[in-house]
């Protein structure tokens, strides 16, 4: 079924994941090239609350996720 629900919950959470796992794997990245490169520690920190604000949206995914599930369910 094309518009079952629970495929596109799980769906959503299989984006959500991939988003996070991304989200984690470019502040390690970042925070190991810009050690390397020795980059300011302004620059650093502009990588760092870009990661910040990429988990918080995944946080919010999660939550939206979350509260269709709880929608879905009665």
């Amino acid at each position: 079924m094309p518009n079952d629900p629970k495929n596109a919950s799980g769906a959503d959470g299989r984006r959500a994941a991939l988003f996070l796992a991304g989200v984690g794997i470019f502040w390690i990245v970042a925070t190991f090239v810009g050690r390397q490169l020795g980059l300011s520690q302004r620059t650093r920190a502009l990588f760092d609350l870009i990661a910040l604000a990429g988990f918080v949206w995944a946080l919010w995914m999660t939550y939206g996720i979350w509260r269709s599930r709880q929608n879905d369910e009665g």
